[in-house]
């Protein structure tokens, strides 16, 4: 453990995109400040918002999601789309390291608590077998190991398997994954963030979301690392 700490934290890296030295960080201060963050979105279902004075987007205020609160790091933009599609398709597990230092490094400095719980999107078995490792987990590790969050990915179950989400609309996204999740009754009572890697329309994570509401969650966070 103390020699993760110390090639972590304290040994000189180098940054991802620059490759200039860099001390207890994955990128240096100007590459990080021209990263897309996703600094002005709306708080339900963090789509970026265009004005300043907007909180909740036109979609939200008709009918919000059953997450309390959504948030995501970027937008889907280069370079982090780059960064997505590598971890997610090419094993690429450093990329998962990446990206969830720079989101716990904003996550630190939020005012709110912090949820109990950090629980992944899953996989269903056919696909996690495929692929061999689920994103979600592997950003969820690193959240977990910078902000000191509990991460139950064993906390809820994908039953069914579906088609790929990238296939189809927005109407087909919703109907596609519905009931295909099962939240365990431990959430009951307790604030939790449900992480993906990317929200899209925001089907996945909001029928994610209505299994931890039907299993008695008491506050829950949307997270991913991008909003589409």
């Amino acid at each position: 453990m103390l020699n993760f700490i110390v090639d972590r934290f304290l040994a000189p890296q180098r940054c991802h995109w620059c490759t200039v030295a860099v001390r207890g960080s994955v990128a240096c201060s100007n590459c990080t400040a021209s990263l897309p963050w996703n600094t002005r979105a709306c708080r339900a279902c963090a789509l970026p918002l265009i004005s300043a004075q907007s909180k909740v987007c036109a979609t939200c205020l008709q009918s919000s999601p059953p997450q309390d609160s959504s948030w995501t790091a970027f937008r889907y933009e280069t370079p982090v789309v780059q960064q997505i599609l590598s971890l997610k398709f090419h094993g690429h597990l450093q990329s998962a390291h990446i990206l969830g230092a720079l989101m716990a490094a904003r996550l630190a400095q939020r005012a709110e608590p912090l949820p109990e719980l950090l629980i992944p999107v899953p996989l269903h078995t056919s696909r996690l077998r495929l692929r061999g490792y689920n994103q979600a987990v592997e950003i969820g590790r690193e959240l977990s190991a910078r902000l000191t969050l509990s991460l139950r990915p064993e906390f809820a179950l994908r039953k069914q398997a579906t088609r790929e989400q990238t296939e189809l609309s927005a109407v087909e996204r919703r109907r596609n994954v519905r009931g295909v999740f099962t939240v365990d009754s431990a959430v009951a009572g307790r604030h939790i963030a449900l992480l993906d890697d990317v929200i899209t329309t925001g089907a996945t994570i909001a029928e994610l979301a209505r299994m931890a509401r039907k299993a008695g969650a008491a506050r829950i966070e949307a997270w991913a690392v991008a909003r589409a």
